[in-house]
């Protein structure tokens, strides 16, 4: 019935169009799946909308009459039947519409306006374009869509960016894969839709132009006030002036343009540099800039500091920051740069009208044609889910993944690594895993696959060990090879490797220095060989999970867009500036994929340092890659996680007290800085307790917990603790992991999600909730002992640590000793805490605490399973529902429901309301009520205090 109705609707439509031919409109016709429309004009010679699921609508602009388009890397469903949707049209407009929401076509010029269930407009098409461009000889099209010009919305999403950026609405964001960068082509809005750019190539998100070098557009004055360029200073290491010049465009971005060095401070590994005079634009407005930097730098403008910071010196990326300029008024600038052999370079960009500033535009290098989804939702999550929906669900990881990770680089040999899992489970401290980074291979071997047999004598009896102490074991394993290895050689005489980066000489930094390449995933014949390789000299020997390190890729690091291009391809696919951001989607997705083939009921934990659209599919957590430690750093890794965890792919982490360390942390010498490292590391580590993966490694010092600081030490106490509080409170994190797959849940949460109606909230960029129910608040400055908090409004809220109830909407002072992070709790939350464990499976029959927050109705369904199979994908599970009713006072324990194998039969259930006589903390103080639970509902009232 509802087919005929649908081809009623489209016969009236099409007899509609065909009798108003007189009219300069475009037509349409029915296509599988949806409609094409041939607007009058426009860019676009036909566009083509195709329901995906409720609300969910696939657009695609051809600029020829060529409407194929190559298989989707990243969208895994298929269209919608007809009779999920109905079509509709006048002489203006073609309507595709879901009971969610509605997709219109202007005939005219093919504008697209987006409506949700109400009819009103979320998202309307400003203009579209599509250029011809040509790349390897070959036609492609530059594209570029602009929606909603002049809005106030909240934007959120695009992967993982490290500029301090929460809501990007007035931003500027490159999603091009870096070390510190992920590029995630996923926007949210506080409106309630999503848009998936699925497009390959480097693509940026708000102005669509290449940012400038900053002569290009800005006059420039040296320090005497002289038109023409900026002064610059070059100073040997021993402090002396070496020279001084004019510089209009100071250079020093990429390997290539180290050139630029004067000879008189060339090869100086202690030289500085200052650039001192002014800058002056002919347009008023907010002028954008990014800083290219790695070494020591500051920046000024008329004297005020804007920018200091420091990176590794091989670890070049941007800093941005805006500032307002009038017309013919020119600005003090000053930047002083230790380079420790860094990079640098000043870039800009001229304002944009104040309307094109604040809109939601995407455009990328090149394309077929462009190529995106709409997704609505009723809220943040349901928009999620509509991602999920197409790009593929989260996974569940094995519970082990929840619980902490200890790393270094590098355990050197067999005998460390295992004497650290003794020493950990000597002093008592959890642990579920322990890692074996790089160079566990010869070092003239790498991509080998084979162990050193001096350093690793024999990795089955380690990997055993491991077991025996009832923890897992991750390894490093690169898409690089050296090119004296059978594996590259195998792969090289298919066609399997790229080869430009051999044919540059390029050497890497081990010993000598060695040529080496990576292999082309995009092929599928690579990836079954390379999973070959890894399962027979690796995977045989039981490794449960696998670091996919250095999968943007990095290949040489330093080098221009233009020779990171010729380096990374061709691929089997196409140019690699077509796939350029893709990489680590199709390598991740063939070791999971080969992996679950191998071992078809055993859950996979992978690690990479790179992601894109639908790598939550692939049982994957990506980390940040190899930030600094340093505050600053810390600070910036609560956006960039929000952010991540808001483009769908929930599993995140990053290097606990930072990768990358200055000397004076790295080799103190004077107490006070080894001091201040500590306690960085102390504070990143109970921030690093609240995010999805739980994972301490780093570079230069140890970050075990006893070597940071000995046993009995007030920082060795810190450290436990919040180990030991992750673990208790396992039975909240494994649920909220479990209904990432199940519910299609965001662990990490931007406050925006929960609160949107509270505007306060929508570019708080320091605080998020862990899971639903828990506001964190990282401390992210030294010596502060006490911390702002904005709780957000529509809802009361606990201190985690004293019980004290506060009223949503309101910003408060939290105390925050160096033991204690600001946690608050949401009034109506119930967390369910588990006993003290030394390991994730330690203990499964309980018992549980549930902590129950009063002040709102609340639910929270407890979650089990056997913690590493795909048994949940059949339905073996269980689940407890408790519920808490406000106006009486009570929690109901419900029926369980469900069934796993193995599941306990029983469990003792505590009850502990949280009151102003009673606190979350200690966990293990006296219960309110106790009960014995079989499976059977029971209720148990609050009593009165």
């Amino acid at each position: 019935m509802m087919f005929r109705k649908f081809r009623l609707i489209v016969a009236l439509a099409s007899a509609l169009v065909a009798g108003s031919a007189a009219a300069p409109i475009g037509s349409w016709t029915h296509s599988p799946g949806g409609v094409v429309v041939t607007p009058a004009s426009g860019s676009a010679r036909h566009i083509r909308l195709q329901v995906m699921g409720d609300g969910i609508v696939h657009v695609s602009d051809f600029p020829t009459e060529d409407t194929d388009l190559p298989k989707s890397l990243v969208v895994t469903a298929m269209p919608e039947p007809a009779a999920q949707f109905q079509v509709s049209a006048n002489n203006n407009a073609v309507v595709v519409k879901t009971p969610r929401a509605s997709a219109e076509v202007s005939l005219a010029d093919g504008r697209i306006t987006f409506r949700d269930a109400r009819g009103q407009a979320v998202l309307s098409e400003y203009a579209h374009n599509l250029k011809p461009v040509q790349v390897e000889g070959k036609p492609f099209w530059w594209i570029r869509d602009e929606f909603n010009r002049g809005t106030g919305e909240g934007f959120y999403g695009l992967g993982q960016h490290q500029n301090r950026q929460m809501n990007y609405n007035g931003e500027d964001v490159v999603l091009r894969q870096h070390n510190m960068d992920v590029a995630v082509p996923f926007v949210v809005s506080t409106k309630n839709y999503g848009v998936l750019w699925d497009n390959y190539s480097i693509t940026r998100f708000g102005d669509a132009r290449e940012y400038q070098p900053i002569d290009a557009t800005l006059t420039l004055y040296d320090a005497n006030g002289v038109k023409g360029g900026l002064t610059a200073r070059y100073y040997g290491g021993d402090g002396t002036l070496k020279v001084t010049r004019t510089e209009t465009d100071p250079n020093y971005q990429y390997i290539k343009d180290q050139v630029n060095w004067p000879a008189e401070v060339k090869g100086d590994k202690n030289r500085r540099v200052e650039w001192e005079g002014k800058i002056e634009s002919d347009k008023s407005g907010v002028h954008k800039f990014r800083f290219y930097i790695s070494g020591y730098f500051k920046l000024f403008i008329d004297g005020s500091p804007v920018i200091d910071g420091w990176r590794q010196n091989w670890q070049g990326w941007y800093r941005n920051f805006d500032l307002p300029m009038t017309a013919g008024v020119p600005r003090a600038i000053r930047v002083e740069w230790t380079p420790q052999d860094g990079y640098m370079r000043l870039l800009h960009l001229d304002p944009l009208p104040n309307e094109e500033r604040h809109e939601l535009s995407l455009s990328s290098d090149m394309a077929h044609a462009i190529d995106y989804y709409f997704v609505a939702g009723d809220d943040m999550d349901q928009v999620i889910s509509g991602y999920r929906k197409l790009t593929g669900k989260a996974v569940m990881l094995p519970r082990w993944a929840y619980g902490f990770w200890q790393s270094r680089q590098r355990y050197e040999t067999q005998a460390q690594l295992l004497n650290v899992l003794h020493e950990y489970r000597k002093e008592q401290l959890p642990l579920d895993d322990i890692v074996q980074d790089w160079l566990y291979w010869p070092p003239d071997a790498w991509g080998s696959h084979d162990f050193d047999p001096v350093r690793f004598p024999n990795p089955q009896a380690m990997v055993d060990d491991v077991h025996a102490n009832h923890a897992h074991i991750m390894i490093s394993v690169w898409p690089k090879f050296y090119t004296t290895t059978a594996n590259y050689k195998e792969l090289d005489a298919l066609g399997h490797i790229y080869r430009g980066n051999v044919e540059m000489g390029n050497k890497d930094w081990v010993g000598p220095g060695y040529l080496n390449s990576n292999y082309d995933p995009y092929s599928q014949e690579a990836r079954d060989i390379y999973w070959r390789q890894i399962r027979d000299k690796i995977d045989v020997h039981g490794f449960d999970a696998y670091w996919l390190d250095n999968d943007e890729p990095d290949t040489h690091s330093n080098m221009s867009i233009a020779e990171n291009m010729f380096v990374m391809g061709p691929t089997a696919m196409g140019p690699a500036a077509e796939f350029y951001n893709s990489f680590p989607l199709m390598h991740v997705g063939g070791v999971y994929d080969h992996f679950h083939a191998d071992h078809p009921d055993k859950r996979l934990f992978i690690l990479t340092r790179s992601g894109f659209g639908g790598l939550q599919r692939y049982g994957a957590a990506v980390w940040s890659g190899d930030i600094a430690s340093r505050w600053s750093d810390m600070r910036d890794q609560i956006s960039a996680g929000v952010n991540f965890s808001m483009s769908g792919i929930p599993n995140w982490s990053f290097d606990i007290g930072g990768y990358t360390m200055e000397d004076r942390f790295a080799n103190p010498t004077n107490p006070e800085d080894d001091a201040e490292w500590k306690e960085l590391y102390t504070r990143w580590f109970e921030f690093g307790a609240f995010v999805p993966i739980f994972r301490s490694h780093g570079e230069l010092r140890h970050r075990e917990i006893f070597e940071v600081s000995p046993p009995g030490a007030e920082i060795y106490n810190i450290l436990a603790s919040y180990d030991r509080l992750r673990y208790r409170l396992m039975p909240y994190i494994y649920t909220v992991g479990a209904n990432l797959y199940q519910r299609d849940g965001t662990m990490m949460r931007g406050l925006v999600m929960d609160s949107a109606a509270d505007h306060n909230v929508w570019s708080i960029d320091n605080e998020y909730l862990f899971g639903p129910d828990f506001l964190v608040a990282p401390v992210t400055e030294y010596r502060a002992r006490t911390w702002p908090v904005y709780l957000p409004a529509g809802t009361g809220w606990y201190d985690f640590y004293t019980g004290q109830f506060y009223p949503g909407g309101e910003q408060v002072t939290a105390d925050a000793p160096l033991s204690q992070m600001p946690l608050f709790v949401r009034a109506g939350a119930i967390i369910p805490t588990g006993p003290a464990e030394q390991y994730t499976a330690e203990k499964p029959n309980g018992p549980i605490t549930v902590l129950v927050y009063p002040g709102a109705n609340g639910r929270f369904d407890l979650y089990n399973d056997d913690g590493t199979s795909y048994g949940y994908t059949r339905g073996e599970f269980t689940r407890v529902p408790l519920v808490y009713n406000d106006a009486r006072h009570t929690l109901t324990i419900g029926a369980r429901e469900g069934h796993y194998p193995g599941m306990p039969k029983s469990m003792t259930i505590n009850i502990r309301w949280i009151t102003g006589q009673h606190t979350g903390m200690p966990l293990d103080a006296p219960p309110d009520a106790t009960i014995l639970y079989t499976g059977k509902a029971a209720t148990v009232r609050m009593p009165r205090h």
